[in-house]
């Protein structure tokens, strides 16, 4: 099976030894993504609505890169350095995602690449 790096200008470009995201077979991987300005490269300000749209953003950027979309994410992986966002995390996803909803996890960490609040890798399944 040969994998396929998947690159887009869309999303932040990555900022380490790692890429956007990897295709093999029907599986892709996407890489996390925290609320980075693709054009900047710099976190997005505002407040933590802000800063989950745009993490959301990103991973659609990536999904779109790859010949999908948000529809195709079938695993969610998301973590939060404050659990208390869990609620608005929810009522967020609520406008990118419809039912039926990816498999998902929450996890609470100490702390993310660049001071970040957020950050969310996907797995996505094409047709």
């Amino acid at each position: 099976m040969q994998k396929k790096i998947i690159e887009t200008s869309a999303a932040p470009a990555a900022i380490g030894t790692y890429s956007q995201a990897v295709k093999a077979g029907a599986n892709v991987y996407l890489s996390g993504q925290i609320p980075l300005d693709p054009d900047t490269m710099t976190l997005v300000e505002g407040d933590m609505e802000t800063q989950i749209k745009r993490v959301f953003d990103n991973l659609k950027a990536v999904t779109e890169a790859a010949g999908g979309d948000l529809s195709h994410i079938v695993k969610l992986n998301i973590f939060l350095t404050d659990l208390s966002h869990f609620t608005l995390i929810n009522e967020i996803m609520a406008q990118y995602f419809s039912s039926p909803y990816p498999a998902r996890a929450a996890v609470g960490v100490a702390s993310l690449p660049k001071d970040a609040t957020v950050e969310m890798d996907a797995i996505m399944l094409l047709d």
